[in-house]
């Protein structure tokens, strides 16, 4: 062969090999993504005329190869993910390279069905891999005779690998990109505070949904918009400001917190306040910036809404501290049975009651029977202990008031009419109201509105008034320290509560129960009280009623050591010669020492019945008509100490 025979050959296979590369070029250039492997596939086996061609999708967490495209024949196999192992492609990918079985690939599968079904002589993969040298597919051809030993074939071979390994390793790139788009978006729909990525000239891009909560639109009305239809004129002026000094500042300082100063507007053109960070990306060339924004008036609101479910949750707790039976009135003397027949007669009235009686009789029990048994029973009964609210609170805490009425309303808050609305209220120790108070509640009483303090808006209330006192109103109205007009207003059904010395029968009967429940709140053993004891209780005077019995049997149960209650420890302790001195009679003649022990038993009774408040509203003091200093003084001299719980 002469020199221009062999230079025509070489010319030849030269335009060949470029025919295959246009070939390959073109049967796949038009095509993108699961198209493209499938063209890729069948152009391969027809180009290096193998009986298939696959390419594949490795799962490392699986081993596994799931296909995208395999050609096989004359047709499509879809075959779903396979095991690697005991296959041809487990040496590509536990070698991490080109692989190749010229010939009898069944001797070294023999397990291999698939091999054997098709009479598959020869096999040659290759590994594709992302950027940091992780195995991501593979490319494979398989035949049903011997791989040609060319040169030719191998390299056309990898030309298609190459090509595959870009498109996979392009698809993997921009599927990652979507997820972290889609992660992002979550993140920041997720987010609580509202956010607003815009550009330089304030046009808006992106919105997440705690913004379009906060200003009350949705994503079409307010994205594409500029953001000076959702903020006021000075507070774009501000976001501009504060952009200009981006510019002069370096790139880890182009982020501002705006504490205040700063107004959004609803689509409905409410205004209302924001606090938000500002900050600006990047891309100095192409800016965008990003606002966090928080609302602070919904802010504000929460944060009263938490304040009065507190201030509830606080009047709730202290309806709870009275005994579980607290509401069952314990009695058979007469006397009792004149007061329940008079709650039985109103109970189910909306009319108001005025509760009479000594501290301590019981005035609670009967106002909590009362609404009990009357038809507001589904509604709350409020509690309000009218003497131990400070006089500069008194029309606060009874009608409410709005931020800003007075020092320290930092929050607008609802009155305990308000919270009784549909219900009923109890005042106790009514007759301990201001007089300017006492006009309001009568406007209550009567029209059933108020306004709260520092407001002009009127509210109404359907509330019952369930009223207690222990002083005679009548005198107090003579004295000017009490409105006649409310007096009368509050005396529509008044009900005398008797005191427990005129209620002989009841004492053991309280007594027991008392005993009874207090020893299972204490999670103590229930104890008898003797006969003897019994008639120590019944001879007692008891000035503090039913809460000193009460509060007698309490200290029993705690202190009692032996297997019968015996309240006389208290007694004895506290007034040793108590049964000495109530069996003399009146006008006989006392020693210096029977008139100090007396002086010391009065002084303790009128600790017990006022539980040991010496000084202030219903304390011992006033109950003994002398003062807190004078009380101290003589219970030092007399020895008296309040005695441990």
């Amino acid at each position: 062969m002469n020199s221009t025979d062999i230079k025509a050959k070489y010319r030849n296979q030269l335009n060949e090999e470029n025919a295959l590369l246009l070939s390959i070029l073109d049967g796949t250039s038009h095509e993108t993504g699961e198209a493209f492997f499938r063209s890729l596939v069948k152009e391969l086996a027809s180009v290096l005329n193998t009986y298939g061609a696959l390419v594949a999708d490795y799962l490392p967490d699986k081993k596994q190869l799931r296909p995208r495209a395999y050609w096989l024949g004359e047709d499509w196999v879809e075959p779903g993910a396979y095991d690697i192992a005991g296959t041809p492609c487990q040496g590509v990918i536990e070698k991490g390279e080109l692989f190749q079985i010229p010939d009898y690939v069944v001797e070294h599968y023999p397990k291999n069905q698939f091999l054997k079904d098709h009479e598959l002589l020869s096999y040659t993969g290759m590994p594709f891999k992302d950027a940091q040298g992780n195995i991501i597919g593979h490319l494979a051809v398989l035949d049903s005779k011997p791989i040609p030993n060319e040169a030719r074939f191998m390299a056309l071979f990898e030309i298609f690998g190459a090509r595959a390994a870009a498109e996979m390793r392009r698809i993997k790139a921009e599927n990652e990109v979507r997820d972290r788009e889609e992660r992002l978006r979550r993140l920041i729909d997720g987010a609580m505070d509202g956010i607003i990525d815009f550009d330089n000239t304030l046009n808006i891009h992106l919105v997440n949904h705690s913004a379009l909560k906060m200003f009350n639109a949705t994503d079409a009305q307010i994205q594409q918009t500029n953001l000076d239809n959702w903020l006021t004129p000075a507070s774009i002026d501000l976001i501009k400001n504060l952009i200009q000094n981006f510019q002069h500042a370096s790139q880890a300082y182009r982020q501002s917190w705006i504490g205040s100063g700063l107004e959004g507007k609803r689509r409905d053109g409410e205004a209302f306040q924001i606090e938000a960070s500002l900050s600006q990306g990047a891309d100095t060339e192409r800016p965008f910036y990003t606002l966090i924004l928080r609302d602070t008036h919904a802010l504000r609101e929460a944060e009263q809404q938490i304040r009065e479910l507190q201030h509830e949750a606080e009047l709730l707790r202290e309806e709870l501290q009275v005994l579980h039976d607290s509401g069952k009135i314990i009695g058979k003397s007469h006397v009792i049975r004149d007061a329940l027949n008079k709650m039985g007669q109103v109970a189910q009235t909306n009319a108001t009651v005025l509760l009479l009686g000594e501290t301590g009789v019981g005035k609670e029990v009967f106002a909590r029977a009362i609404h009990q048994y009357s038809n507001r029973k589904e509604s709350r009964l409020v509690t309000v202990n009218c003497a131990a609210i400070p006089r500069d609170l008194v029309e606060s805490e009874f009608f409410g008031h709005t931020r800003g009425a007075f020092t320290g309303a930092t929050a607008k808050r609802d009155g305990r009419f308000l919270m009784a609305n549909g219900g009923s209220i109890f005042l106790d120790e009514v007759g301990e109201l201001p007089l300017d108070v006492q006009a309001k509640l009568l406007r209550v009483l009567q029209e059933g509105e108020f306004e709260p303090v520092g407001s002009s808006q009127t509210h109404k209330v359907d509330v019952r008034v369930i009223a207690a006192t222990n002083r005679n109103l009548a005198d107090a109205v003579k004295q000017g320290k009490f409105r006649e007009d409310l007096y009368y207003r509050l005396n529509v059904f008044p009900i005398a509560i008797p005191p427990l010395r005129e209620r002989d029968d009841d004492i053991l009967l309280l007594a027991e129960f008392f005993a009874e429940t207090i020893a299972k709140r204490l999670g103590r053993i229930k104890k008898e009280i003797s006969q003897e004891h019994k008639q120590r209780l019944r001879r007692y005077h008891w000035p503090g009623n039913v809460r000193e019995l009460q509060n007698i049997i309490e200290h029993a149960v705690i202190t009692s050591q032996d297997t019968l209650l015996r309240p006389e420890v208290v007694l004895q302790s506290t007034n040793p010669i108590s049964d000495k001195v109530t069996t003399k009679a009146v006008d006989s003649i006392l020693t210096a020492d029977e008139m100090r022990d007396a002086q010391r038993a009065n002084i303790l009774r009128a600790l017990i019945a006022c539980n040991w408040k010496i000084s202030g509203t219903n304390s011992a003091a006033n109950l003994l008509g002398i003062k807190p200093s004078t009380l101290r003084s003589q219970m030092k001299a007399l020895g008296i100490e309040q005695p441990s719980p």
